[in-house]
């Protein structure tokens, strides 16, 4: 992760988690962003934090109520929670993920072709009636839709948990700061799942997780899960420690 890390640049930005987009490797490098929230606010002295207005359904959050006060508490994270979030978004990158979820509709595409004239050959259909080469590529588009529905869930989860695992490697403070990270993730999803009445009910499930974007496709690695990893990760830390 260090072998690029010259490429990467930081920009501030409005949302609530860090984000990153670019390729490392590339000339231009990678950018990534550090929300408003991520400053030296604690939950003592929240002012980083509330002297900004949060609007939902059109009005402003009361940070003085119960659920604002608990969408604040969510959004205050300390350093060691910073440093992961920051530095599992510079792992997705300098692992290739961008690259590697964008390899994904095109070799798909690929599979089609492939399909098809597998399917063709097997069944003698070069030379066949025109509607049942039709109904053969119809079939084998079916096939690549499933395809491209798997390998992308599979694709974008590897990414995922290989982001969190690359980024708790750099220290057991990271892979704590991961923990907590995913903690007030999860709580601030329930607080917003409240907040946004049936819209939220839509977005968010009452553990914190987001739902999927359909039936069909899971997309990313739930929240629940990636936290569990880490306090995985970290029980074996402290078991090898107990043995060394």
């Amino acid at each position: 992760m260090t072998s690029s890390i010259l490429k990467f640049s930081v920009v501030l930005q409005k949302y609530r988690t860090p984000g990153a987009h670019g390729v490392p490797w590339l000339p231009a490098g990678a950018h990534v962003g550090l929300p408003a929230n991520f400053n030296s606010s604690t939950p003592q002295d929240a002012r980083g934090i509330t002297d900004r207005s949060v609007f939902i359904n059109g009005q402003a959050v009361a940070w003085d109520s119960e659920a604002g006060g608990a969408l604040r508490d969510s959004l205050v994270l300390s350093p060691a929670a910073q440093r992961f979030a920051v530095a599992r978004e510079v792992a997705r990158l300098d692992i290739g993920g961008p690259v590697v979820s964008a390899a994904v509709a095109p070799a798909c595409l690929g599979s089609v072709w492939v399909y098809s004239t597998v399917v063709k050959q097997m069944l003698g259909l070069h030379g066949g009636p025109a509607l049942f080469r039709g109904a053969a590529n119809l079939a084998a588009l079916g096939l690549g839709a499933v395809s491209y529905l798997l390998t992308s869930d599979a694709i974008s989860q590897w990414v995922d948990y290989s982001s969190d695992r690359r980024a708790a490697a750099v220290s057991p403070d990271y892979t704590r700061g991961g923990v907590e990270f995913y903690d007030k993730l999860l709580s601030r999803n329930r607080t917003l799942r409240t907040l946004m009445g049936p819209k939220g009910e839509e977005m968010y499930a009452a553990s914190g997780n987001l739902f999927p974007a359909n039936l069909l496709q899971l997309k990313h690695a739930p929240y629940t899960s990636r936290r569990d990893g880490l306090l995985s990760l970290l029980k074996d830390t402290k078991n090898v420690g107990l043995k060394a």
